[in-house]
């Protein structure tokens, strides 16, 4: 899954990135960002990947991240969440899918790291509690069912029978 989503982010962004533990996944070919809190959770992956942008020679005011278990996402989409963001003021561009808000699978403007680190320092965890800091703008069903006819664009893999399900929708070209 991790190599398909880089190729995926690969297609839609300059440069696709993975913050994970020291001395995982680099056999993947793709650039490591030490995970600065692991076993904290995503926020803590969130703010890591926004404090690496804004220290990058390459700044940029947006980051598309993802979280690699979500199998059916398209460049279709992710170009559209990032045409979005692009002309925002908000921090964060997010849908909300039929779950709730899916903010693994979002839009982040770097200068939101402050925002988050600090709320991440006081205890805060829950990515949707510091989504709650910032100035969000909801994509709703209106924005993204049309990018997701089959009702699996948000799905994500949580156990290996998932997994199997995924791979096998996959191969029958059904994504």
């Amino acid at each position: 899954m991790l190599a398909r989503m880089v190729e995926l982010l690969q297609s839609v962004t300059k440069k696709a990135k993975v913050v994970a533990e020291r001395g995982k996944y680099e056999a993947f070919g793709v650039e490591i960002i030490e995970d600065r809190w692991p076993g904290e959770g995503p926020l803590g992956g969130i703010i890591t990947a926004l404090e690496d942008a804004d220290g990058s020679a390459a700044r940029s005011d947006w980051n598309l991240i993802v979280s690699c278990d979500m199998p059916f996402l398209t460049p279709e989409w992710m170009e559209y969440m990032a045409t979005r963001a692009a002309r925002s003021a908000a921090q964060v561009i997010l849908p909300h899918s039929t779950g709730g808000p899916e903010p693994l699978c979002a839009c982040w403007r770097t200068d939101a790291a402050e925002t988050l680190r600090a709320a991440f320092e006081r205890g805060i965890r829950k990515v949707t509690d510091g989504v709650a800091l910032l100035r969000s703008e909801v994509l709703d069903e209106a924005d993204w069912k049309r990018f997701d006819s089959a009702g699996r664009l948000f799905w994500n893999m949580n156990t290996p029978a998932d997994y199997e399900e995924a791979s096998r929708i996959l191969k029958m070209g059904h994504a």
